[in-house]
């Protein structure tokens, strides 16, 4: 990034940091001279994301705790600032998906996901909020997702979720704006990580994402981790409450494929519910 963001010396957390856009953004932290803390449920990928920022001259640690926890956020928090120093951002990058029709949906799923993507993400912000409250600064970003924005069929509760991002930012930008906290969500479209290209078959990548993508083109990781780092920085200072598309234009449209039922998955492929 050519501006300075003036992001040296500060401490970020980062939840599902061991790939993706989480990883991403440590990495760019890093090169910044941010120290980050890295949560993820692949705790092999957390630690390689660490040692590669250990490569690049800045301090990381690895912090292993279930996101759906408030109890055991709260204690990994407290070892971070015990490690690293006090927080002085937090991005929830942790988020999982399991494509199922709204009809068949498990509760187990159901229950998994707005765990992990909602409830993970407001005990995260809680804990990291409380500390920042205190202290009357601090900066938090959390990802929602053009599904923040609508329906996709097969993703009922992710869609769910990720509308609940969005309410819970502006909650947050709310209450603790007058404190010194600034709370603002990003909302990607389809990015290039692991969790596309082990989910959904290469043909609707190509087929129907890129092709309703203004752009040409999924985004890249490191496109929506420069937004993140924006968004933490002092260049942002009068930005809160705000959800910023880095989505390509897709939700500058409208249209969808399929009578709305365009939205595949490996998943739904193998159960014989879309097929290509």
């Amino acid at each position: 990034m050519g501006a300075n963001l003036g992001l040296a010396g500060r401490t970020v957390l980062i939840t599902g940091g061991a790939s993706g856009i989480g990883r991403e953004c440590a990495l760019a932290l890093a090169r910044e001279g941010a120290a980050v803390a890295i949560a993820d449920a692949n705790e092999q990928g957390a630690t390689e994301t660490v040692c590669e920022i250990a490569a690049l001259g800045a301090r990381a640690v690895v912090a292993s705790f279930d996101v759906r926890s408030p109890t055991a956020t709260e204690t990994a928090i407290e070892a971070i600032e015990r490690d690293l120093g006090l927080l002085d951002g937090l991005i929830t990058a942790a988020g999982i998906s399991r494509p199922a029709p709204a009809t068949e949906l498990a509760a187990e799923s159901w229950e998994a996901v707005i765990g992990v993507n909602l409830s993970g993400t407001f005990y995260s912000c809680q804990a990291a909020g409380r500390r920042m409250v205190a202290r009357g600064r601090g900066a938090i970003v959390t990802i929602g997702s053009v599904s923040s924005l609508g329906g996709q069929s097969g993703r009922a509760h992710y869609c769910a979720s990720k509308a609940g991002v969005v309410g819970l930012t502006r909650d947050l930008a709310v209450e603790w704006g007058s404190h010194g906290v600034r709370v603002n969500c990003i909302g990607p479209s389809a990015t290039d990580t692991p969790m596309i290209r082990r989910g959904i078959p290469e043909s609707f990548v190509s087929g129907v994402m890129e092709d309703r993508t203004p752009l040409g083109r999924l985004a890249q990781p490191s496109e929506v981790a420069s937004v993140c780092l924006f968004l933490l920085s002092d260049l942002a200072s009068y930005v809160n409450g705000a959800l910023i598309m880095a989505d390509g234009g897709v939700s500058a449209g409208f249209f969808t494929r399929g009578h709305g039922r365009d939205f595949s998955s490996k998943a739904l492929l193998a159960q014989g519910i879309y097929s290509e």
